[in-house]
């Protein structure tokens, strides 16, 4: 399985950043550039234990469709999302906070895997980690960007 582990800094409380990484508007809005739409949204319009969402996009000019559940919420220390649906052979985002000296710590660990095998695996290591790393990366920035600060990444 690939894996990379990115952390950002961003100017706010803990608590506020874990309220916007569960925000689903805000999750569209990070994605735009990927023409990612939100084709079921979760029940009651926020993220909460053991919601689903499925989602479309484009990537690398291919027209994806997604479906994720959220679990193991745990405010505002973090919570995880898979795939439940999709074009992964599997996918897995953890996304945890710390309080920071300039607010907080919010440490992106993203395992996944791509289907077709050796291929996939060759795929995964040639092309999508960094994708994957930059497409989080980008998400970040989005997320830091409503506190005013842009964040700033720590890990490559």
């Amino acid at each position: 399985m690939a894996r990379f582990v990115l952390e950002t800094v961003i100017s706010a409380p803990p608590t506020a950043v874990f309220a916007a990484s569960l925000d689903p508007e805000l999750h569209v809005r990070s994605m735009t550039r990927y023409d990612e739409t939100m084709v079921e949204a979760p029940a009651g319009g926020v993220f909460t234990e053991g919601s689903t969402a499925t989602w479309r996009a484009r990537h690398f000019g291919i027209r994806f469709r997604l479906r994720s559940v959220v679990f193991d919420i745990d405010p505002p220390l973090g919570f995880s999302d898979r795939q439940i649906s999709g074009p992964f052979r599997a996918f897995l985002h953890e996304h945890r906070f710390e309080k920071h000296p300039s607010g907080t710590l919010m440490r992106d660990t993203v395992t996944f895997r791509s289907p077709l095998g050796p291929l996939g695996r060759l795929v995964d290591a040639v092309v999508m980690r960094a994708y994957m790393r930059r497409l989080i990366a980008e998400r970040n920035e989005i997320i830091a960007s409503e506190f005013d600060d842009g964040g700033r990444t720590l890990s490559a």
